[in-house]
């Protein structure tokens, strides 16, 4: 069973991840990611696989499912700013 502290992780997991979608909307419609800094979505990137990681550890649904997508999103920006370069 899903305790109150799981749902309230779970939405929180939501709305941080949910948050980087226009953003990689936004790169891949305008076809620029100029703005983007690589340096900084690279360490990003390895700190939300360390979260991951730790998430399973603690067997945490909302870290495991936050930080999958939001690893996912990351790296899609990435993708993006050696793509558009």
């Amino acid at each position: 069973m899903i305790d109150n502290y799981e749902i309230i992780g779970l939405l929180a997991a939501l709305l941080t991840t949910a948050s980087f979608i226009p953003q990689v909307y936004k790169t891949w419609k305008s076809k620029s990611a100029d703005s983007l800094s690589l340096t900084m979505y690279l360490v990003f990137f390895v700190g939300i696989i360390l979260w991951l990681v730790y998430g399973i550890h603690l067997k945490s649904l909302s870290m495991i499912i936050a930080n999958s997508i939001t690893a996912f999103l990351a790296l899609l920006l990435i993708w993006f700013k050696i793509k558009f370069k």
